[in-house]
């Protein structure tokens, strides 16, 4: 070979190894922003019932964080669901979790000293409410609830909270006018049309509670209309985020055969805490934003989060680390 090939040939390579070192360092960049060491040490994260939209979100997350952040341990809590979700990231017993934004205004309207603890890291997909019942079921509305053995969520859980404004707001008395349980998705299914005869869920859809039990039994949703939630907005500030909207024919179409369902949804939110470390929670929420697709194959409520919506944690401020990843990626 001639000197001058030679000289074409190490160009060539050179300028090759040139264009992946480039190409390393970009992806380098995405997984490792600023170049910097991943965060590590050790996290818990509260998530919700088993069967849950919450625990196979928190699961899959955990996964990925792994990814970027090898050496960040994170623990995973079960837990009631959004109530006792706020209550452990504002007292310190748990370091990040989903909670729904009604469930995180109710706890500040209480007026709890931690509650100025409390920060957005963001918002992630919508809950809807579903209310369950057999299929040869004689309710047809809220108001038919009256009399009935009703799981209306665990004492601690987002579905508690939103269960009892809404049969309120039908003039049922939840104590008095119903016979309440305290299934969640976890072991509601089970028991419909033995020991229950409707239960309340509130979640991403599809569940997996739901999802399963679909294919191998029947089961029909109850409507809860425009006018319902009107009422329920009438009850508390913390109303205000619910809103009047249809569950789509897709979530669990062997059940519903085309037809959407009236009812309402709720924002979800990550949350954190104020003296969380900005570094590491820059780092999570990064995980979060470009893990969408990922989760999103396995849990379909996961393919909603978006950069654009997930900055707006109201009624928490964005804690100051979640603020700087999306600083960075602005457009």
């Amino acid at each position: 070979m001639s000197k001058a090939l030679t000289r074409i040939s190490r160009r060539r390579a050179l300028q090759g190894g040139a264009a992946g070192f480039v190409a390393f360092g970009l992806l380098l960049w995405w997984l490792l922003p600023l170049g910097e060491e991943p965060p590590s040490g050790t996290i818990t994260f509260s998530t919700g019932t088993r069967a849950g939209v919450y625990q196979e979100y928190g699961k899959l997350l955990r996964d990925e964080l792994a990814k970027d952040m090898p050496n960040l341990k994170v623990k995973l809590l079960t837990s009631d669901g959004s109530q006792e979700n706020v209550e452990r990231v504002a007292t310190g017993q748990a370091d990040f979790t989903i909670a729904a934004a009604d469930a995180v205004d109710t706890f500040k309207i209480d007026g709890r000293t931690v509650t100025d603890r409390l920060r957005g890291v963001a918002r992630l997909y919508d809950d809807y409410v579903q209310l369950v019942v057999p299929p040869d079921s004689d309710i047809r509305s809220v108001a038919d609830l009256k009399g009935k053995r009703v799981a209306i969520g665990r004492p601690n859980s987002g579905v508690r909270l939103i269960a009892t404004r809404v049969l309120e707001a039908a003039g049922i008395d939840p104590e008095k006018d119903i016979t309440p349980r305290s299934d969640g998705i976890d072991t509601g299914p089970k028991r419909l049309g033995k020991e229950l005869d409707a239960f309340f869920w509130s979640s991403g859809v599809p569940t997996d509670g739901l999802d399963d039990i679909a294919e191998t039994s029947s089961f029909r949703f109850v409507p809860i209309d425009a006018r319902l939630v009107a009422a329920v907005h009438a009850q508390s500030d913390a109303a205000h985020f619910y809103r009047a909207t249809n569950m789509p024919e897709s979530a669990y179409p062997s059940v519903q055969n085309g037809d959407t369902v009236p009812t309402i949804a709720v924002s979800n939110l990550l949350i954190t805490r104020e003296n969380m470390d900005p570094r590491l929670t820059e780092w999570i929420t990064r995980t979060v934003i470009k893990s969408r697709d990922g989760i999103g194959r396995h849990v379909h409520s996961a393919q909603f989060v978006d950069l654009r919506t997930a900055i707006y944690t109201d009624p928490l401020a964005l804690h100051q680390g979640a603020q700087r990843y999306y600083q960075s990626v602005k457009p």
